[in-house]
């Protein structure tokens, strides 16, 4: 059955499988590797998306479900000649190690700082606190998203 997807601003009709997670349609079927899958139970955060503005995790939704809605990847924020303040900071503080989480940190970050662009770094401990880096980077993971609220708030001056 075909599915209309609305990501990244952009419509793409899609041939899902009922049983197909939308994690994997955005991966194999779109491109957007960016959406990792770790778990695949929705408790590491790492296919961590934006639906229609809100954090969600891509493994536990399945792809037809994502017809309707807003859909942002973290392909769909930034990409190498522009970076997004998040993915710079995430670069400028060392937010990773292997990599591999930082695509779910950075659009669970993008959604927090839209709703709290001055966090403490209590706030956004508590705000990471669905992801895990199972590298152990979180106190880079922190100073990365502190710093980027900072960048957008400069950049909003």
């Amino acid at each position: 059955m075909t599915s209309t997807l609305h990501v990244n601003g952009q419509d793409f009709d899609v041939e899902i499988r009922p049983h197909e997670t939308l994690a994997d349609v955005l991966r194999d079927k779109l491109g957007l590797i960016g959406v990792k899958v770790s778990c695949g139970e929705g408790e590491c955060g790492s296919c961590t998306i934006l639906v229609d503005g809100i954090p969600c995790t891509a493994c536990l939704m399945l792809g037809r479900q994502g017809e309707g809605h807003e859909l942002i990847t973290v392909e769909g924020i930034g990409d190498f000649e522009n970076l997004h303040p998040i993915q710079q900071a995430f670069i400028d503080e060392q937010g990773f190690q292997c990599g591999f989480c930082t695509p779910g940190f950075i659009m669970t970050a993008k959604a927090f700082l839209n709703k709290n662009p001055n966090p403490t770094e209590a706030e956004v401990s508590i705000a990471m606190s669905g992801n895990i880096c199972r590298c152990g980077a979180y106190p880079y993971i922190v100073k990365s998203v502190l710093k980027a609220a900072e960048d957008i708030r400069n950049q909003q001056r």
